[in-house]
């Protein structure tokens, strides 16, 4: 009798460590020391000029991946971004733009839907389409890309503590 509940004991703690551990999972570490702030898609079509080579850090929802002949294009919606740089869906869009990453990502990743943040240069600006009307994309070359989990809660301000002991 006192071994079995020394082993469920010992089951138990090993599983508050790991829960313990999971919940201290680090959130991307972008290094935001030369990201300008200010530059939104929409700032960056109206003065694209003075937005060319900026740094920017911003997010969104995944419309469309394509792979190219050396880099992959993401197409994403924008969203403003919260403390851990993680989109905010609940807030409205900022527009769409272009992410550029040297190489090949696979689509089915990066697949429409999913949240990305990404650190990079704004480099030139792209015509495109939705649907039938013109629309220009803003791009971001990126140094960064985080793709980020369906079920991560750290945008999410909450607090649960809990201990279960079962005989």
């Amino acid at each position: 009798m006192y071994i079995h509940s020394a082993i469920q004991l010992k089951q138990l703690m090993t599983l508050v460590l790991a829960t313990l551990l999971m919940s201290c999972a680090t959130s991307p570490e972008f290094n935001t020391e030369k990201v300008d702030s200010t530059l939104t898609p929409q700032s960056v079509i109206a003065d694209p000029d003075n937005s060319m080579g900026k740094i920017a850090l911003w997010g969104g929802t995944i419309l469309d991946t394509r792979n190219l002949e050396k880099n992959t294009q993401i197409e994403v919606l924008a969203y403003p971004l919260d403390s851990y740089q993680r989109p905010l869906q609940s807030k409205k869009p900022l527009g769409r733009f272009l992410i550029v990453h040297s190489g090949y990502l696979e689509p089915e990743t990066f697949s429409p839907g999913k949240l990305v943040s990404v650190l990079g240069g704004i480099s030139k600006s792209q015509p495109g389409k939705i649907g039938e009307s013109h629309y220009t994309y803003p791009v971001v070359v990126a140094n960064q890309l985080h793709l980020w989990s369906l079920n991560d809660s750290r945008s999410k301000t909450s607090f649960h503590f809990g201990i279960g002991i079962r005989l």
